[in-house]
């Protein structure tokens, strides 16, 4: 259908913009921690109809519909688009299967038809109201989509491990509403079905598919009044209160002792919430990496570490990834002392203002419950998150295109463990 074409590269200018699972440096760092990393460049032709609306793709070019091509309409056009993207490759079960991951890609094929236009057509008491051009939604595209995934996972086969028994991805695309994003999930469902795609929803996803973004193009008061009002008294008391923020970079000299301190943390908030963690050597890694690279004169996103104290106290810490795009609340922990004091509204707001300064456009909160259902085991960090006044969102989850008979058992198994660590572990800690 798309006459995909891809080949590998080694560069890349698109070093500190996007999602920042794609950036080269993330890339990277995924790399010297058991992922290997591969970069491809794509062209895909992607059929349209005339007179509509200029294509969603990276690069595009237009190229008439040409005979042999059955599959199109008379009315449509192909038009050649380019993309760019990275790859994660990983082993397994010491070398048994392999998993390839494709964070964050693709997007959409086609630019979606605005809420307010379609909203103004189907409210509208005037039944002569026409809008001017076909509408185009997320559940319209869904068969040109699933089969745009397929062909993709075909097409880098060859590239791949021959043990890869399948090749996940995470889409960027995302729904205003867990309800549209079920909607839209159920059809690629249906169209794999149809079309034999091998095209499956995981029970596990990989990146959080619920998120709040809080928009940082507006003022600093603007924002600050986009918050619920006991968020920014929250952050006066905390202030008010002598709470202190440290910020810290990958080549300060304290580095090493500011991370035990929030590594502290972290153990207390893992054996509080039941999350797992890395080994100290990694957020280490991560923020070292950055800033040599940055002293290198690279432009690659910035990792910071944020510290809360009070006193002599340790009250909470986060680890923040900021580019020219977006800033990434990455990870997060904090004490079971002084939480009175509100130490965790001023650590946020901190890194908001720095993220703005920094020149991202929008903070991203990094994973919540997906809505405010009070029996949610995590209902009050939804309410947290969510009242920094943020866009919510949902993305689709993770997709695997299936390439192995072997995918079957290793997903049960990857079911399985997801099940013991998120409901058995739990229920016998007392959560």
């Amino acid at each position: 259908m798309f006459d995909i074409k891809i080949s590998k590269i080694e560069n890349t200018s698109r070093t500190n913009e996007g999602s920042f699972l794609q950036t080269p440096f993330w890339c990277e760092f995924k790399a010297a921690h058991g992922w290997k990393y591969l970069r491809f460049e794509m062209s895909a032709k992607v059929p349209v109809e005339k007179g509509s609306r200029n294509c969603e793709g990276e690069r595009c070019s237009t190229k008439e519909h040409e005979e042999g091509h059955g599959e199109h309409s008379e009315n449509q056009i192909l038009e050649e688009r380019t993309y760019e993207f990275a790859v994660l490759v990983r082993s397994f079960a010491k070398g048994l299967f392999s998993l390839a991951y494709l964070p964050l890609f693709p997007s959409l094929l086609y630019k979606c038809t605005s809420e307010e236009k379609i909203d103004s057509a189907f409210d509208s008491q005037d039944q002569s109201v026409l809008i001017d051009e076909t509408l185009v939604t997320p559940e319209t595209q869904s068969i040109e989509f699933a089969n745009f995934i397929a062909e993709i996972a075909g097409a880098l086969k060859p590239y791949l491990p021959k043990n890869t028994i399948c090749v996940r991805f995470d889409p960027d695309v995302d729904f205003a509403t867990p309800f549209d994003r079920d909607t839209f999930n159920y059809g690629l469902k249906v169209v794999s079905y149809a079309d034999r795609l091998r095209l499956k929803k995981t029970r596990v996803d990989i990146q959080p598919p619920d998120s709040t973004l809080v928009d940082l193009t507006a003022g600093e008061e603007e924002i600050l009044g986009r918050m619920k009002s006991k968020w920014r008294y929250n952050i006066r008391l905390a202030e008010k209160k002598g709470v202190q923020i440290e910020k810290i970079l990958g080549n300060d000299s304290n580095l090493s002792e500011k991370l035990d301190k929030f590594y502290e943390l972290y153990k207390i908030t893992s054996e509080r919430d039941g999350i797992a963690i890395h080994p100290k050597s990694y957020y280490e890694d991560l923020m070292r990496r950055s800033a040599e690279e940055i002293a290198a004169g690279k432009n690659v996103p910035e990792v910071r570490l944020y510290l809360t104290r009070h006193e002599e106290d340790y009250l909470g810490a986060i680890i923040t990834l900021f580019s020219k795009t977006e800033s990434v609340y990455l990870y997060g922990c904090s004490s079971n002392v002084k939480r009175n004091l509100m130490p965790n509204f001023l650590l946020q707001w901190t890194a908001m203002k720095d993220a703005k300064a920094y020149g991202s456009l929008y903070y991203d909160m990094y994973g919540m419950p997906p809505t405010d259902d009070e029996n949610h085991p995590m209902h009050g960090l939804y309410l947290f998150k969510t009242g920094f006044g943020g866009k919510n969102i949902h993305r689709t989850g993770s997709w695997d295109v299936q390439l192995k008979a072997l995918y079957s058992l290793c997903t049960l198994a990857e079911n399985l463990r997801a099940f013991w660590h998120k409901k058995v572990l739990k229920k016998l800690r007392g959560r």
